[in-house]
């Protein structure tokens, strides 16, 4: 009797996280394609307005998440007039997680432009949030007859790392690294660097989603996925080519956030210069040609999550 006890109580706690993941906001359909020898999936959503579209907007994630968390920014970008076409990358949410792959943001970018050609779309402007910012760098740098307009939500790669002192990690280690992640040490974390100590409800399903890849039958495939993708992270850095962007480029920053991959390898004096938002807006606004700086006090990483209203009047603002 205990252990049925017990097994209803487990399955209660399952089904009650399981309800807490959240689903994607609109349909999901599947761009496939010929990438390194190989036949891929590239999950997307492709959210169209009711009238003609004042132009397309195509939404990149960041690293610890998918699709999924864009949901506000389509439903603001749909009523504004604007087609939002939101891919899965390679190796994250419901697109192909490879067992090789050589990840770079020229791959991606590559991935992202054929979908667009797939989808007979010919100019966008570009959101990433996070890493998506440091791919939406890339995708305006490869393809600026493409790109209307760069945005970037908190993007990472706004300083080198590696440059500052962050040592070379092989992908083995970051993958067993990626083996030990569980919901516990993902809010631990996203607490402390996203949202610089304060911790609320409405964040929770996020920190959920990333920890239940982790968790499920195909966990060991994201897993190194996942530590392809840092490797990636920390080993091309756009910081040094913001000054050739072509394109109009807008910056919005919550300066409350404290990312840095690597913090937890350098001395204390390294660590407190790293991922200081309150000046590395500036520093790279200053670096880019035609820049916009939007800042938001006292929000951290996600503010599209965080401050959902002050974030949308902006971005309404920056795209007209």
């Amino acid at each position: 009797m205990r252990f049925i006890t017990l097994l209803i109580i487990t399955l209660g706690v399952a089904t009650a996280q399981a309800d807490s993941i959240p689903d994607y906001p609109y349909p999901v359909d599947e761009y496939r394609f010929d990438s390194q020898r190989q036949t891929l999936s590239m999950a997307y959503m492709d959210v169209k307005p009711e009238r003609e579209p004042e132009g397309v907007v195509v939404l990149m994630h960041g690293k610890n998440f998918n699709g999924a968390y864009w949901g506000q920014t389509i439903d603001f970008l749909k009523d504004q007039g604007y087609r939002v076409v939101v891919p899965d990358q390679i190796g994250f949410g419901r697109s192909s997680m490879p067992k090789r792959y050589q990840f770079t943001f020229d791959q991606l970018a590559a991935n992202t432009r054929g979908l667009l050609e797939h989808l007979d779309i010919e100019q966008v402007s570009v959101l990433g949030h996070s890493m998506g910012g440091m791919l939406a760098t890339r995708f305006a740098l490869q393809y600026p007859d493409k790109t209307e307009h760069l945005l970037m939500l908190n993007p990472i790669g706004l300083e080198d790392w590696r440059g500052m002192g962050v040592p070379y990690v092989d992908i083995d280690s970051l993958y067993e690294s990626e083996l030990q992640r569980s919901f516990e040490g993902i809010k631990s974390y996203q607490k402390s660097a996203y949202y610089d100590g304060e911790w609320k409800e409405r964040y929770e399903p996020w920190a959920r989603l990333l920890a239940h890849h982790y968790e499920g039958e195909d966990g060991e495939r994201f897993a190194w996925n996942m530590a392809l993708t840092s490797d990636m992270v920390l080993s091309q850095p756009v910081v040094y080519e913001f000054d050739q962007l072509q394109v109009p480029t807008t910056l919005l920053i919550g300066v409350r956030d404290r990312t840095a991959i690597g913090r937890d390898q350098v001395d204390d004096e390294v660590a407190q210069r790293m991922g200081d938002y309150t000046t590395l807006g500036k520093k790279t606004a200053e670096r880019i040609r035609e820049a916009t700086l939007v800042e938001f006090d006292d929000v951290g990483h996600m503010p599209h999550i965080e401050a959902p209203e002050r974030y949308l009047e902006a971005l309404g603002k920056e795209l007209r």
